[in-house]
């Protein structure tokens, strides 16, 4: 039965889909402010830190802001409006959305530190926000690609970003690595975030959307140590190493997945 509350979560969807959109025009720096590898200080350049991605890395977020945008659209329509699914997604994904904005302006107004608390926060929100996409299959091709699609590529591309905003903040407080060299720090960074990838690859049962923006991200920060100003030849192999790895185990565990299974469930 159709309630005021499904029409108000919905709306609110819809409302933090446009201001992450706008947050997005502003960090490009298309709406008069910095984009986000000059932002603060030059923080997140692709020569900033051994962990940033180069330059065209970032061009995904107009992949999962245009997913974002078509489930924002998608879910007000009147079929999905007492939709169980739909319900249960909506305000977590509403809760990334306002999250991310807020990721964008701590960056903007050189709140540095700030933006840590805030994309671990993000990624948490989208950790379970995954999880939900677990406890039931989508409807359809439609569903299965703006929102577990789209969720699954936000997850993935967020975790790298995780690991480069902690990085990226850490080198600008002057931390020193406790006596260990860049390079080494690099390679561990990339191996945790290899190992994230493959358990989701794993928990997920071989979902490709988080495998793809994870390895894309992983792809280019190889092509940000090989061709760079900040050349690290054990980070870029890292990174290759941690790609391929990721792309092995979602493949085999998809392929060893009954199709028909009903993804696994997660407590509540």
């Amino acid at each position: 039965m159709s309630t005021r509350s499904d029409l108000l979560r919905q709306t609110v969807v819809m409302v933090s889909a446009i201001l992450a959109i706008v947050g997005s025009f502003i960090g490009s720096g298309a709406a008069g402010g910095t984009s986000m590898q000059t932002a603060s200080g030059g923080a997140f350049a692709a020569d900033a830190t051994p962990i940033a991605p180069d330059g065209p890395a970032f061009a995904i977020w107009s992949v999962i802001y245009l997913g974002l945008i078509a489930y924002a659209i998608w879910q007000f329509l009147p079929a999905q409006k007492t939709d169980a699914r739909q319900r249960a997604l909506g305000y977590p994904i509403a809760a990334s959305l306002v999250l991310n904005a807020a990721w964008i302006m701590s960056i903007q107004i050189d709140l540095l530190w700030l933006s840590v608390p805030v994309i671990v926060l993000l990624l948490g929100v989208l950790i379970r926000t995954f999880q939900l996409t677990l406890l039931s299959r989508p409807k359809n091709l439609i569903e299965t690609i703006v929102a577990d699609g789209t969720v699954g590529l936000y997850l993935g591309w967020v975790s790298i970003a995780t690991a480069a905003n902690v990085t990226a903040v850490l080198v600008d407080a002057g931390f020193e690595g406790f006596g260990l060299s860049s390079d080494l720090w690099a390679v561990l960074v990339i191996a945790v975030a290899g190992l994230i990838g493959v358990f989701v690859a794993v928990y997920g049962r071989g979902r490709l959307a988080p495998t793809a923006s994870l390895s894309w991200g992983l792809a280019w920060l190889a092509v940000a140590r090989l061709t760079g100003t900040l050349l690290s030849t054990p980070a870029a192999i890292a990174a290759i190493l941690a790609v391929a790895v990721i792309v092995i185990v979602t493949i085999t565990v998809r392929a060893r997945a009954p199709r028909s299974a009903v993804p696994r469930l997660v407590s509540a």
